[in-house]
């Protein structure tokens, strides 16, 4: 059962695996309505191409989302991910053509990491505000990646396997999608069945109450940073294939809904309250709602507006909880 405690001067509160709770009830009863009215009136938002494509389109996002989510508990934030994602398509795809596959994906994987580890270090390390540094990161990520380019995507990349990931299917559902579930599941497992993910919220609940009761604060900042720029590694990597090119442009805005997935699921922005499975709801939530308008043809700045709406209901509901 969840754990609730009242918060006390140097002390912390968490809760670990959600109860009856807005992203628990709430965001799965919005999915369900939302499925109902988009298959009504449109029949093919229900047939399983459309669901598998869905899965694809969320797929980075996705990897994304688990990251800031650990980040978001912290009471922190990753605002470069999308950057990062970017930098990481762009030098990927520039090792396939000279080095192959495998070279291109871990180099791809391990500049991500890296941008992560230094975001990691400058808040846990210097003590620099996490919005700050990593405002920083998102500027120096994308100007990095369009001054590799020129600002030219990189085209030719012949990759069967980064093919075989961004766009194909097992048993008919997306290898993205797959990959995308596999991070929860790791995730998930970090955050209610470790020490690690206990710290995580102790953190954010109280980072002076953390240092007393002994957490390594320094070292779990910058662990949590470095998995937030590894996940964002994937996400490029998954975008490379399913673009077949490297983009430099590639992930604008994947922060902003990364960060919108984590609210409507109810991880507090202030830390140390949250869950991944909550985080899986809103991002699913976003998903559809994207999805569907497309389908009805609804312009997109509209759909931007009705998501910003659905973004500050889920907060307010979240706040008045608080």
């Amino acid at each position: 059962m969840a754990e609730r405690e009242q918060r006390k001067p140097g002390s912390f509160a968490f809760e670990r695996v959600p109860g009856l709770r807005w992203e628990t009830i709430g965001v799965p009863v919005a999915i369900i309505t939302l499925a109902v009215i988009f298959s009504v009136f449109s029949p093919t938002f229900a047939q399983w191409s459309n669901l598998a494509n869905i899965g694809r389109q969320v797929a980075s996002t996705a990897l994304v989302s688990w990251g800031q989510t650990m980040v978001i508990l912290t009471a922190g934030i990753d605002l470069s991910v999308g950057s990062v994602a970017a930098l990481v398509s762009v030098v990927s795809a520039s090792v396939v053509k000279s080095q192959g596959s495998l070279a291109g994906v871990l180099v791809g994987i391990l500049v991500g990491t890296l941008a992560g580890c230094i975001n990691g270090l400058l808040v846990g390390k210097l003590r620099m505000p996490p919005f700050v540094v990593t405002l920083g990161m998102m500027s120096a990520a994308r100007g990095t990646a369009m001054t590799y380019t020129g600002g030219v995507p990189v085209f030719g990349m012949e990759s069967a396997f980064l093919e075989f990931v961004g766009q194909r299917s097992l048993a008919g559902i997306p290898v993205a999608a797959i990959v995308a579930f596999i991070g929860f599941f790791l995730v998930y497992v970090v955050l209610v069945r470790t020490r690690f993910g206990l710290a995580l919220y102790a953190i954010g609940g109280s980072e002076p109450a953390a240092v007393l009761a002994g957490i390594p604060v320094t070292r779990y900042l910058i662990a949590v940073y470095t998995i937030s720029g590894f996940m964002a590694g994937l996400a490029g990597v998954l975008l490379t294939g399913r673009m077949n090119s490297g983009q430099p442009l590639i992930g604008s805005g994947l922060e902003l809904q990364s960060i919108a997935a984590v609210c409507i699921g109810g991880t507090s922005l202030f830390g140390g309250r949250g869950s991944i499975v909550g985080t899986a709801f809103g991002l699913l939530l976003v998903g559809m709602l994207t999805n569907g308008l497309d389908i009805l043809g609804i312009s997109s700045f509209i759909q931007q507006i009705i998501i910003g709406v659905v973004i500050l209901v889920s907060v307010l509901v979240s706040l008045s909880r608080r």
